[in-house]
């Protein structure tokens, strides 16, 4: 032992500056530890310990850390957050028991509590870490209380959603403002209405310039733990740098400070993408918040605080109260496996080369897609520049806003029939906000149509025409949006290969009707154009306009 910091074989060279920082301790120091998982960041939680006298227990694994092949950057900014916020404890009084180790953090926690008593925690956020811990609470080494970060109840959903599918947010969301009176009178939505959202959708041209994204300062262990990643996680994708990401205390209020200044224009530029300013008006916020580094419900009330615009109080309220409802979703249906939905097998390698290679059975596949993740979602250049534009962020600092999520990278995908694990396994290593009981939600329920119709009416599909509007990716495309884009074709060839599974829902009737009244010759078209893109894609290899030429000399 270094003071209360275990250090495994591989990490003395890494962390002396901050194990020399934290003060030894012993079992008898308090009456109750705590353990505080990684996404539990603050100190809120301690507040809910019954005992007054109470020491933390955090936890480094580099188990965990090697089960994906998660972006560094998203590594070393849970990590750095983790870092902090012990130190930050510290100072506050509260004592801090430290461990890292080589292995998975139910055999760490069942060596502390062999020392130090039965220990105090809350019920982990993600699914497998519940699992992974299950054993410990059930021989009493671990007394697991209930999470106290989200803003909402299971019963709220429950009563206004239900247990089973459909699931829908719109009565859950009312629900929510109902109880919360977040933007009520007198029992009545604030404006009149419930959504803004129609005003909400418009395009980026400059008119409003959103503020420069913060670069944050570099401290010891910042500095510390970029070493420790880039040295220990080498063969993981990405880089590591920490000017980008809020870790210390001081960081995270210069975090909240940027957001709302972003927030007035939020609403209205919601939905727009462009390649001179990745964030626009997003707020950046998420990853502090899933690690609640930044508790929700401050973020809520800073929100509803501001003097922002209707439109966007409403919009991001709303989006606080999505998160709410995919974690109820992901929770009541235990991670989908109690959904009747079909399942196929999918490599879990998130296709990161030097990842493990491995099948795994039973993932939800409602159109049973089953093609592999393009390496262009690993930044080999596909020659879609909307699909480049939107990777390279990811690839650069782990995040892009919700919209290229979507319609972007999922979009395509989707349209590709990339298996929906494969592309949700990419978007949990790769995005520094994503653990699965958001991630999944998100793109097996509503990125794909991976669950049917049990999160979302009809999938998220679109064609060239919605990322010319959006966007200024088409600009400097070597297709055109209106002439060659395959985008168009792979979106028409999409509607006609899973046409049957389509039938009977209202919302996908009027494109499929457009789909039957395709020319012949289109549709032949469609599909040699899905082949194409499908299989350079697939290759590794860079589209060009003169590939779609050839098949269009060919059919005609």
């Amino acid at each position: 032992m270094v003071g209360s910091f275990q250090v495994g074989k591989h990490t003395a060279g890494h962390s002396r500056s901050f194990a020399s920082r934290l003060h030894s301790v012993k079992p008898s120091d308090v009456k109750t530890w705590v353990w505080l998982a990684y996404d539990q960041l603050h100190e809120m939680f301690l507040d809910t310990v019954t005992s007054n006298d109470v020491g933390v227990v955090l936890i480094e694994s580099a188990q965990k850390g090697t089960s994906r092949p998660y972006h560094k950057q998203k590594l070393a900014m849970l990590l750095s957050n983790q870092r902090h916020f012990a130190l930050e404890l510290q100072a506050n009084g509260t004592p801090v028991h430290y461990v890292f180790s080589q292995s998975g953090y139910a055999e760490v926690l069942e060596n502390v509590s062999q020392r130090f008593g039965p220990l105090e925690c809350f019920e982990p956020a993600e699914r497998s870490l519940r699992l992974e811990i299950e054993g410990l609470n059930k021989t009493g080494q671990l007394i697991v209380h209930p999470h106290p970060g989200w803003l909402t109840k299971r019963d709220w959903f429950e009563q206004s959603v239900g247990t089973s599918p459909p699931f829908r947010m719109d009565a859950f969301y009312r629900k929510v403002r109902s109880m919360t009176g977040w933007l009520m009178e007198e029992g009545k939505p604030v404006g009149g209405k419930y959504s803004y959202d129609a005003e909400n959708r418009f395009p980026w041209k400059e008119e409003h310039q959103p503020p420069p994204t913060p670069l944050y300062s570099i401290d010891d262990i910042d500095g510390e733990v970029t070493a420790l990643v880039e040295s220990l996680y080498s063969t993981h994708p990405g880089t590591v740098d920490l000017s980008r990401a809020p870790t210390s205390a001081e960081d995270i209020e210069e975090a909240l400070h940027f957001a709302l200044k972003c927030l007035p224009y939020f609403g209205r530029y919601e939905d727009a993408m462009s390649e001179k300013s990745v964030g626009l008006f997003h707020t950046r916020l998420a990853p502090l918040v899933n690690l609640h580094r930044l508790l929700p419900l401050r973020v809520v009330e800073a929100v509803l605080a501001s003097n922002a615009p209707l439109n966007s109080v409403e919009g991001y309220v709303r989006q606080m109260i999505w998160r709410e409802y995919v974690h109820h979703v992901h929770d009541v249906t235990d991670g989908f496996r109690t959904l009747d939905v079909p399942r196929t097998p999918a490599n879990r390698s998130a296709r990161w080369e030097p990842s493990e290679n491995h099948l795994d059975d039973g993932h939800p596949n409602f159109l049973e897609q089953k093609g592999a993740l393009p390496q262009a979602y690993w930044g080999e250049q596909s020659g879609l520049r909307c699909l480049d534009a939107s990777v390279q962020p990811v690839m650069d600092e782990g995040w892009t806003h919700h919209i290229p999520r979507l319609m972007v990278l999922s979009n395509i995908a989707n349209l590709l029939d990339v298996n929906p694990r494969e592309l949700t396994d990419w978007f949990h290593a790769a995005f520094i906000d994503a653990y699965d009981w958001v991630v999944e939600p998100n793109v097996l329920g509503m990125g794909t149509f991976a669950l049917g119709t049990a999160m979302m009416t009809k999938p998220y599909v679109a064609g060239s025409a919605y990322i010319n509007r959006m966007s200024d990716h088409c600009k400097s495309c070597s297709f055109h949006p209106k002439k060659n884009c395959p985008i168009t074709r792979l979106y028409w060839a999409y509607l006609a290969r899973h046409e049957s599974a389509f039938e009977g829902n209202h919302r996908m009737s009027m494109a499929l009707r457009n789909v039957q009244r395709r020319d012949l010759h289109e549709r032949s078209v469609d599909i040699l154009t899905f082949e194409h893109v499908k299989q350079t894609l697939q290759a590794g290899k860079r589209l060009h306009p003169e590939g779609l030429e050839d098949i269009l000399q060919w059919t005609s």
